[in-house]
C-alpha cells in the first residue's frame, strides 16, 4: 500500500463521486477514502472496488458535522501521516425557485453542504496535503457560476462562493507542492441532474464514469495545473 496515493473523495456513494472512487482505486493505484452519508451505498462501493483488486476505506459521515470532519483528519494523520488527494465532490441541489420563496433553512443547508463543508475540509486537511510530496485538491463546481439562471439562486450562490474560496486557497498554496483546481463536469447522467431537469433525456448526457476518467487526471502526482477551472467537454 505504500506505493499507492491516498485520496479522499466526498459524495462517494453515487454519481461522479462513486465513479471516481472506482476509477482511482482500480485504474490509478489510489487507496481511496470514500466519504458519504449512506453506509449501505458505501458497502456496495466497497464490494465493487475490492472485487477489482482495489483498496478503499469507508467513512460514513455527514459533512455538516464539523467535529466529524476534524476527527477524520486526526484519524488520517494517525494512520497515514499525510493525504495525497482531496476531492470536494459532495453537493446538494437545494431548493429551486424564486429567491423570495426559499426558506432560511433551505438556503442555509445548501450553503452549508456546498460551501461551508468544503471550507471545513480545507481547514482540516491542508496540513496533511502539505505533508504529501504531491498534494492535489479538486472541487466540483457548476456551469451556473459563469452562466447564472433564474430560480437557481441558492445553488449558484453556493458554487460561486466555492469558486472564490478555492481561488483564494490556490493563491495561498502557490509556493507549496499542493495543486488546487476546480472541475466543472457540465451536465452529467446523475440523480441530481434528473431532479433539476426531469424532462431531459438522460441518455443524451455523458455517464459519470466518463467524467470521472477526466477528473482523475487532476489527481496524479504529475499534475502541474494550479488555480484553474477545468471544464469537461465531450467530443
Amino acid at each position: 500500500m505504500t506505493d499507492k496515493r491516498l485520496t479522499l473523495v466526498t459524495g462517494a456513494s453515487r454519481g461522479i463521486g462513486r465513479a471516481l472512487c472506482v476509477e482511482l482505486a482500480t485504474k490509478h493505484n489510489h487507496h481511496v477514502i470514500a466519504v458519504a452519508r449512506s453506509q449501505k451505498a458505501l458497502e456496495a462501493l466497497d464490494d465493487e472496488i475490492k472485487a477489482a483488486g482495489g483498496q478503499v476505506t469507508l467513512v460514513p459521515l455527514d459533512l455538516t458535522d464539523a467535529n466529524a470532519i476534524e476527527r477524520l483528519s486526526v484519524a488520517v494523520l494517525e494512520r497515514w501521516k499525510k493525504l495525497d488527494g482531496l476531492v470536494g465532490n459532495a453537493g446538494v441541489l437545494g431548493p429551486l425557485g424564486p429567491l423570495q420563496t426559499i426558506t432560511p433553512s433551505g438556503f442555509n443547508s445548501t450553503i452549508d453542504v456546498n460551501l461551508t463543508a468544503n471550507w471545513r475540509l480545507i481547514r482540516s486537511f491542508d496540513p496533511l496535503l502539505r505533508a504529501s510530496p504531491a498534494g492535489r485538491a479538486v472541487f466540483i463546481t457548476s456551469g451556473v457560476v459563469p452562466r447564472p439562471r433564474a430560480f437557481w439562486g441558492a445553488y449558484q450562490a453556493s458554487k460561486a462562493g466555492l469558486e472564490g474560496m478555492v481561488a483564494a486557497w490556490a493563491d495561498e498554496t502557490k509556493v507549496s507542492d499542493i495543486r488546487v483546481n476546480l472541475f466543472d463536469p457540465g451536465a452529467v447522467r446523475t440523480d441530481m441532474r434528473a431532479d433539476a431537469m426531469p424532462g431531459e433525456d438522460p441518455l443524451s448526457l455523458p455517464p459519470p464514469e466518463e467524467v470521472a476518467a477526466r477528473l482523475a487526471e487532476l489527481l496524479g502526482d504529475d499534475v502541474t495545473a494550479h488555480g484553474e477551472r477545468v471544464e469537461f467537454r465531450t467530443k
